[in-house]
């Protein structure tokens, strides 16, 4: 028996859909599967069912792109036992979608303007199903056409470079306005969910802790396969002094991802699991009382 709290499906920017991902974590034995697709829970309901039929319990996630504007730096949430389709995450979460699908049609247009030989039709192609165009979609084209052999690399930084640390940005680059940090753990929140710091050694958020804790944030992500032994017991001491359920995944991205991983591979344990469940039955009493007093 395995546990992975963090994977994405080709409704976001997984190469695999939903049903390769059941036969990938069939043949890892992987019996607890949290879906976090970016920004949205589509397909999530039917996703439960067909789990189920496997075997496999699906737990019901999403992974919002968010930005921590104190510390001008992105900042990812992950929300677990969420209601799907729930208003609070779709207001939130719908606006930034089409802000990231358009910006994807200007880095497209700024390539052919560029002399790359890539066609916006060609890329939708990869995304078709899902919620819309990703850099990794871009990337595929042009793997197809013949500039690169890989996702990410020279070409990836050159294209798509944020520009940090003094350096120019990519020539395709285009800016998407992620929402405030503090709102997605709210909308989670609302949503019925459990919100979960996701990757914090990746994005360098670990000092933003306390002030989420206050905004209701309930985990952290401790296993993650782009965080270091440092990160890992940095991580666990957060937990420790702030009462946060340890989580851990593969942020599983199929042939997308920036490493190749197994599925599973980062199992925190149905301690996990079970944890996540407690804290929600906790909030959901915390949220009947106060509807109680008004």
């Amino acid at each position: 028996m395995k546990v992975d709290l963090h994977c994405h499906t080709n409704i976001s920017d997984c190469s695999f859909s939903f049903e390769e991902i059941v036969q990938h974590a069939l043949k890892e034995n992987v019996t607890h599967l949290a879906i976090t697709n970016h920004d949205t829970t589509k397909g999530l309901e039917e996703m439960t069912v067909l789990g189920k039929e496997k075997g496999i319990e699906i737990i019901p996630g999403i992974e919002i792109s968010a930005y921590d504007f104190n510390r001008n730096r992105r900042i990812h949430v992950l929300g677990y036992f969420i209601e799907p389709g729930h208003s609070a995450i779709q207001d939130l979460c719908e606006p930034l979608l089409k802000e990231r699908h358009q910006a994807s049609y200007i880095m497209v247009q700024n390539l052919i303007e560029a002399g790359y030989s890539i066609t916006w039709e060609q890329v939708e192609k990869y995304a078709k199903g899902g919620t819309g165009v990703y850099k990794q979609h871009i990337m595929h084209a042009l793997i197809d056409n013949g500039y690169t052999d890989s996702i990410y690399g020279d070409l990836y930084k050159k294209l798509f470079s944020r520009g940090q640390n003094g350096e120019a940005p990519g020539i395709a680059f285009v800016p998407v306005k992620y929402v405030d940090v503090q709102s997605a753990i709210q909308a989670i929140l609302q949503a019925g969910g459990v919100p979960v710091l996701a990757h914090p050694g990746q994005y360098k958020s670990f000092e933003a802790v306390p002030e989420l804790v206050e905004a209701g944030l309930q985990g952290i992500e401790v296993w993650h396969p782009l965080h270091s032994p440092v990160d890992v017991e940095r991580a666990k001491q957060f937990a420790a002094e702030y009462d946060l359920i340890m989580t851990g995944g593969t942020d599983f991205h199929g042939s997308y991802g920036e490493n190749e991983v197994v599925l599973g591979s980062k199992d925190p344990g149905k301690k996990a699991v079970e944890g996540l469940k407690k804290r929600k039955e906790v909030l959901t009493s915390l949220t009947l009382v106060e509807k109680g007093r008004m």
